[in-house]
This record gives C-alpha cells, sequence and structure tokens, in this order.
C-alpha cells in the first residue's frame, strides 16, 4: 500500500500553528508592519486573530502568504517556536 504525500506545503498546519511560528518569528509589531491587520497592531492575542482571519479570506490569503515566505527565508533567523512539537514533552 503506497502513501500519498501531499506536494501543499500547508497540508496538515493549522491556521493557529501559523499564527504562532510567525509570533515566535516576527512579533507582533513585526507582524502587523507586514500585513496590515488590526487584530495584529491593537491588542493582539492568537485567540482574536483566529477569529478574524477565519471570516476574512484576504487577510487569511496573505497570513499564509507570508507563512511560506518564511518557511523559504533561509536568512530570517530560525523561529524559536515549532508548530511540530507543540505539546510534546521530549524535545529534539
Amino acid at each position: 500500500m503506497t502513501t500519498h504525500r501531499s506536494n501543499d506545503p500547508l497540508h496538515g498546519v493549522t491556521l493557529e500553528m501559523q499564527i504562532n511560528a510567525l509570533v515566535a518569528r516576527y512579533g507582533w509589531e513585526q507582524l502587523a508592519k507586514r500585513v496590515n491587520i488590526n487584530c495584529f497592531k491593537k491588542d493582539p492575542s492568537v485567540k482574536s486573530s483566529l477569529k478574524f482571519l477565519r471570516r476574512t479570506p484576504w487577510a487569511r490569503a496573505e497570513v499564509e502568504a507570508l507563512y511560506l515566505d518564511s518557511l523559504e527565508d533561509n536568512t530570517a533567523p530560525e523561529p524559536t517556536f515549532n508548530p511540530w512539537l507543540q505539546g510534546r514533552d521530549d524535545k529534539i
């Protein structure tokens, strides 16, 4: 039996994982400069961002594009948050 591998880099990555990774890499202030939306500017939180982004397709598309760019950007510092290790006791 063969396993199917998706070519989609967002496959298995939730919106919450994307936001957490972007905040870990850039911080809220830089994130608000890169994606100009109020949920990143005024009293930012993951919960409020998720609520807004789930209802606003154009903003979600911008966040997803920034997330994909951050994966390809080798000059930026590595994020301290790894969504794949979230909740695991043993850090690799």
